[in-house]
């Protein structure tokens, strides 16, 4: 057994591994522990014996999983940033052609979902560039290896066990199913237990391959926004002007006021034009950081541009809090906003 694990922790070459692990900081009882678990919750998930064999067949500790896990929050981008690189030219012509080359298909998940086309490739694009983003890991090994690290087990060994239960349902490989190293897979980036929950089998052909499969991806994406609650006759945010005196502790979303209430504290559109009124409920995003930053900049009397009296802001509809149950980004959900407006 125990040669086998060694065995089953070799990737990239021997080198890199060996010396990891004979440093000390590769525990190798704990591998066989974690491995000895999935087994057994597996066995009593009624997971089948085939199913279970191929995942603990040789799955592999790979090093570079961890670094990501540890340092995905180390860089942030300023919003304007952020959309500079979403919502580029490039993936705005790129889901044009995607919407003139599937047109049935979307239109048939708009009559079954609700969800309209420019939503759907709005998210397609994000998730990824409309298929174009190649997965890189086999997700048994993610999540043995984010097991193994131990901040997320729980999580992640949930994700594993739904894996596996997706290739039992499904025929399919768990050796060939390849996603991101957090764990996420196929055209729309869906996690194991969110496609387990929200799949659909869009081509009829009996089983539910959001990898391989455009129409089994759109049609689960459709379904999910559907059950999020997705209304089609609403908006996802509207770009607008605050004076630049705004009490900045209500630009994070959170704060929630009526139409009238934003409009009477100063909102209006972008444009200077007031914004609609009425007493539906919508948040207040602006980039907070970006803003203090302006503000500390030293005033130089050799530039005579006086500063704009109005900050760019964005009032966000309740589609903007379902975007964000998929993804919990006021910048994510922004840039969907402004993708899916450009490919409507």
């Amino acid at each position: 057994m125990r040669c086998s694990v060694i065995a089953s922790v070799i990737f990239l070459g021997i080198g890199s591994i060996t010396a990891f692990a004979d440093s000390g900081d590769f525990d190798m009882s704990r591998w066989e522990a974690v491995m000895s678990d999935i087994r057994s919750r597996a066995a009593t998930q009624n997971i089948s014996d085939d199913t279970i064999n191929a995942t603990l067949k040789n799955p592999a500790f790979i090093p570079s999983i961890v670094k990501s896990d540890k340092n995905q929050s180390e860089f942030k981008l300023t919003l304007d940033e952020y959309l500079g690189r979403t919502v580029n030219s490039t993936r705005v012509s790129r889901g044009r052609q995607m919407r003139g080359k599937y047109p049935t298909l979307l239109n048939r998940i708009d009559n079954d979902y609700g969800v309209p086309p420019h939503i759907i490739l709005a998210f397609w694009g994000m998730e990824s560039n409309y298929g174009e983003v190649k997965s890189r890991h086999r997700l048994v090994d993610a999540f043995f290896t984010l097991i193994y690290d131990g901040r997320r087990e729980k999580f992640f060994s949930d994700q594993l066990l739904a894996l596996m239960k997706i290739s039992d349902k499904n025929g399919l490989d768990i050796n060939k199913i390849r996603g991101s190293w957090a764990g996420a897979m196929g055209h729309f980036q869906f996690i194991p237990t969110t496609l387990a929950s929200y799949g659909v089998d869009g081509n009829s052909d009996g089983r539910v391959d959001i990898i391989d499969s455009i129409g089994d991806a759109m049609a689960s994406a459709g379904n999910y926004l559907n059950k999020l609650g997705w209304d089609k006759r609403q908006k996802i945010a509207r770009r607008v002007a605050i004076p630049a005196n705004f009490d900045k502790s209500l630009l994070d979303g959170k704060t929630k006021k009526s139409l009238n209430d934003w409009a009477t504290m100063g909102v209006v559109n972008s444009d200077g034009t007031p914004i609609p009124r009425g007493e539906m409920v919508a948040g207040l995003v602006a980039d907070v950081a970006n803003l203090n930053a302006s503000e500390s900049d030293e005033y130089n009397p050799d530039v005579d541009v006086a500063p704009m009296p109005m900050v760019t802001a964005y009032l966000t509809y309740p589609n903007f809090y379902r975007i964000k149950k998929w993804n919990n980004s006021n910048w994510y959900a922004i840039a969907i906003s402004e993708l899916a407006e450009k490919l409507k």
